[in-house]
């Protein structure tokens, strides 16, 4: 434990719905819940005008709409949200060669690892200067909690939410945790606190009366022992600079289960293309493909295959997902699908160029296969059915016209998520507002523009195409100087309000 608050906790505030605000003006100040929008969708973020309305994170999206009816219902975009948490993440390694991330936007910071702070002083200025950078560079708030450990850090933080900074003087944690819910310590879920408060300990006090040996007997040694440290303030991990991803994966559960074995097929190759994607992102190959199925009846089922090597080429992990998923039954429907890379490495070998030629190889001559066996079946009900063949010709071009005008209309909506970002040739950058029914709403409006006006266009308009995200701020700040020196614009603005101290 130190005698200084010189970890630092940021947390920036409802992420997602807060840069999905920031990046559309007619949603500032109004409900905003992201996630999926499918019937099985889960909340990943709501803003807190919607979590005033009881709508929070992990809750089935069904159960949010009848919560807030007149939310505005985004699905994530998570190239915009990437840009932003390395942005936040290059000012916390300003501070300190030990960060910490936990997520895209959240992260531990030794400041005395940094040399920027030694005392309860400079660590609340630094804090303060932080979460002052941070809104001149993103357009964003972020709570800060600071603290002599990571564990009493990441409880000053939630509780300076929002957009605020707790700062909990080293000595004063017992008294402090006292009288707060079991459930504020790591570890402690909803299990373990059910489990605790049938014994009669819901508060954190409990936990410190009852005593290490009472815990042990609840618990088990290692998961009582450490709680009962906690529950009186102790924690001595480290702040961890390397925490090295152990895997790369997407998955995507669906609205209704897929019964089409060729519909479920080209999902998995989408999946893999996503999942390629990230990799590549993160500077990264991978050894093993793993596809992960879920059933209609919630049995889950995951294939792996390992390869010659490392690889980051799209053909070597779509042609492996679809070898695994041959040996999937998906009798019944499926209603998740999942694809993913393990065994990460940070090269790729070449002699997989040979091995993707060889799986094109090997799909070519399966899809060679499959034709002439669906051409074979064609000629036998031919000459079962006996009539005209030029009329059952017809019957099989129509079906199959009517099969490809359905697939087009599925991929444009696809093309179309709501809140996503589109250019227009006429009206400018704009984001969706929903599409369905052959058309698209989009609403033109930019970060740094009043609430634009609202048009309504065919999925198919040649001049309407998908956009990169804007950046949320119009004029960055030179923080080149930082923590040196407070940049020149920013330094008469102080740290902020929403500041405080405990006790």
């Amino acid at each position: 434990m130190r005698a200084a608050p010189t970890i630092l906790h940021l947390d920036m505030d409802a992420f997602y719905a807060s840069a999905e605000q920031a990046a559309k003006p007619s949603l500032r100040g109004k409900p905003v819940v992201v996630g999926g929008l499918g019937m099985r969708g889960v909340v990943a973020t709501a803003s807190y005008e919607a979590r005033r309305l009881g709508v929070h994170s992990a809750m089935p999206m069904a159960q949010a709409r009848r919560l807030a009816p007149n939310a505005a219902y985004l699905v994530p975009r998570f190239a915009l949200y990437r840009t932003v948490s390395d942005q936040v993440m290059e000012l916390l390694g300003r501070l300190s060669p030990l960060v910490e991330p936990l997520s895209l936007d959240e992260a531990f910071v030794d400041l005395e690892a940094g040399g920027v702070a030694d005392d309860s002083a400079s660590a609340r200025a630094i804090g303060g200067q932080l979460r002052t950078v941070i809104r001149a560079v993103t357009g964003l708030s972020g709570s800060v909690g600071l603290a002599g450990s990571k564990m009493l850090a990441k409880i000053a933080s939630e509780e300076a939410k929002p957009d605020g900074l707790l700062l909990i003087e080293p000595g004063t944690e017992r008294e402090l945790l006292a009288p707060m819910s079991v459930r504020i310590l790591p570890g402690v879920g909803p299990a373990t606190g059910d489990h605790l408060r049938r014994a009669g300990m819901t508060l954190v006090s409990h936990l410190a009366e009852a005593g290490e040996a009472e815990l042990v007997r609840l618990l088990g040694k290692a998961h009582g022992v450490a709680l009962h440290r906690m529950a009186q303030g102790y924690d001595d991990r480290p702040v961890v600079a390397e925490r090295d991803a152990k895997s790369v994966s997407v998955e995507d559960t669906f609205d209704v289960d897929l019964h089409d074995r060729v519909r479920v097929r080209t999902e998995v190759e989408r999946l893999a293309g996503r999942c390629v994607q990230r990799l590549r992102g993160a500077g990264r190959s991978g050894r093993t493909v793993v596809l992960k199925v879920r059933r209609y009846d919630f049995s889950t089922l995951t294939r792996s295959e390992t390869l010659r090597g490392p690889t980051d080429d799209p053909t070597v992990v779509r042609e492996a997902a679809a070898r695994l998923l041959e040996a999937v039954d998906t009798t019944g429907g499926v209603r998740l699908l999942g694809v993913g890379v393990t065994g990460l490495a940070d090269f790729a070998q070449e002699d997989l160029f040979a091995q993707a030629a060889d799986a094109e190889h090997a799909a070519a001559e399966h899809a060679a296969a499959e034709n002439a066996a669906a051409e074979h079946a064609a000629g036998e009900s031919a000459d079962r059915a006996g009539g005209p063949a030029d009329a059952r010709a017809g019957t099989v071009a129509e079906r199959a016209a009517a099969e490809a005008r359905e697939s087009e209309e599925q991929l444009a909506a696809r093309r179309w998520p709501a809140g996503h970002d589109v250019r227009h040739d006429v009206h400018g950058h704009g984001w969706v507002q929903g599409s369905g029914v052959g058309r698209v709403t989009v609403r033109f409006e930019e970060p740094w523009t009043p609430p634009g006006r609202v048009r309504t266009f065919r999925i198919d308009d040649p001049q309407l195409q998908p956009a990169e995200p804007l950046r949320l701020v119009r004029d960055p700040v030179d923080y080149s100087s930082w923590p040196a020196s407070l940049p020149k614009s920013l330094s008469a603005a102080g740290p902020g309000e929403g500041e405080a101290s405990r006790p």
